[in-house]
């Protein structure tokens, strides 16, 4: 039995496709009687005609790598997109060594295990980019002989 037209109709009174219109195969001479939208609205009332679930994306996945990133997994090489200073820009990547190694010379000051001129001289060569990081200071620290002797 052909129901293209009642179809229509019932998609127009749901507000849905023609692909989302189900009729129940037991009201399918009752349905095929039908040929004004009010007959079709009284259809959808009695429940012969109704609308199918919409389909949608699920979001199980989605919500699973978040989390895992969250975590910090799905961070290694494979798992970034752009360029290196896409990424991480050069600025950030030089605040990141520098202020660490401010802090330690700061602290050296303080403490009073570097002079204020072996200090300037320090931080002056950080700033020049001739440590790696603050391991690299320290050693140069105790390589050169730089710490205060008490």
């Amino acid at each position: 039995m052909k129901l293209t037209v009642q179809k229509r109709l019932a998609a127009d009174v749901m507000k849905v496709g023609t692909t989302r219109v189900w009729i129940d195969p037991n009201f399918e001479d009752e349905v095929s009687l039908a040929i004004t939208k009010d007959d079709v609205r009284r259809l959808v009332e009695e429940g012969a005609i109704q609308p199918h679930q919409k389909i949608g994306v699920s979001r199980g996945r989605a919500r699973f790598r978040i989390e895992q990133k969250r975590k910090g997994r799905r961070s290694g090489p494979g798992g970034k997109k752009g360029s290196q200073h896409a990424v991480l820009t050069g600025k950030d990547r030089w605040m990141m060594k520098i202020r660490p190694m401010r802090r330690e010379l700061q602290k050296l000051r303080a403490e009073g295990k570097i002079t204020p001129r072996v200090y300037r001289e320090l931080y002056l060569k950080a700033k020049g980019n001739s440590f790696r990081n603050t391991a690299h200071l320290k050693a140069h620290i105790a390589e050169h002989k730089l710490e205060v002797s008490r």
